[in-house]
């Protein structure tokens, strides 16, 4: 399969607009320049630089203890990479709570390390936060739904279904100004109605085909990550099997002896 036409860069204007041109908009996670670079080269329209880094490249099992400091490293390293694709970093937890003034702060400084916007979690309690970062000329992403910075006071990674404050945060983080909004673990239905009460483009995941489009973790939709297995994913491909046969691969050869052989040496 061929990979699209170079495109002009994706900017927040245009990203906003694919709703009224009726154009799906694909987003997916990356981490680091060699994934960015692959992503963007693909043809995504936006690059998450997630806090969900917390469990797919540091092993912990929630996003909790990622920091601001590794949120902007990460950044970075994608940035380095892009050169197309809009660049969207998370707020992590604990670096926009205390007040609208922290909220500011920490997204200047994902904004200094190259990202193009930023994303922060919550509905109504976190619209003053939404407010004050867009008031600083930052685009700010809205996220509502299943926040899983929330994942102790949800009780889990649950399904949200109880439609009146879904509908009621999505519609704050619109009023505060936000250009768009992540709408995670809902149900499809639901999804489909905070879409039409919203006049931003809406980025499902694990909330159905009626959002405006749709975003996924590189590493589930690649296959590389089995820690958990979220029912909304679908695996594009199995690299993680790939990975480990081509590396039992190199292993057997070195013990044999067979690699390195001639054509690999210098003369």
């Amino acid at each position: 399969m061929s990979l699209p036409p170079p495109a002009k860069p994706v900017t927040v204007p245009e990203f906003r607009a694919a709703r009224s041109q009726n154009r799906k908009l694909a987003v997916v996670t990356a981490y680091e320049f060699t994934a960015a670079a692959i992503a963007d080269a693909a043809g995504v329209d936006a690059i998450l630089v997630g806090d969900s880094l917390g469990m797919v490249v540091q092993g912990h099992s929630t996003s909790l203890p990622v920091t601001l400091n590794e949120m902007a490293y990460h950044v970075r390293c994608v940035a380095r990479a892009v050169k197309r694709c809009l660049i969207v970093a998370d707020l992590p937890f604990g670096s926009y709570h205390e007040s609208p003034a922290q909220a500011v702060r920490s997204a200047v400084e994902l904004i200094q390390a190259g990202a193009h916007a930023v994303k922060l979690e919550g509905g109504e309690r976190m619209a003053d936060a939404v407010a004050a970062v867009v008031r600083a000329d930052i685009p700010v992403m809205g996220h509502v739904g299943l926040t899983p910075q929330s994942v102790h006071r949800m009780g889990g990674f649950k399904v949200q279904r109880d439609a009146e404050p879904l509908l009621a945060d999505a519609r704050a983080v619109e009023a505060a100004g936000a250009f768009s909004l992540v709408v995670e673990g809902v149900p499809s239905e639901l999804g489909a109605k905070v879409t039409q009460a919203v006049g931003v483009p809406t980025i499902g995941i694990g909330a159905g085909p009626g959002c405006d489009g749709q975003v996924l973790v590189w590493h589930d939709l690649l296959g590389l990550y089995d820690g958990l297995r979220p029912k909304f994913v679908k695996r594009y491909a199995e690299l993680g099997a790939a990975a480990r046969e081509a590396i039992a691969a190199y292993c057997t050869e070195v013990r044999a002896g067979t690699f390195p052989a001639a054509e690999h040496g210098f003369k």
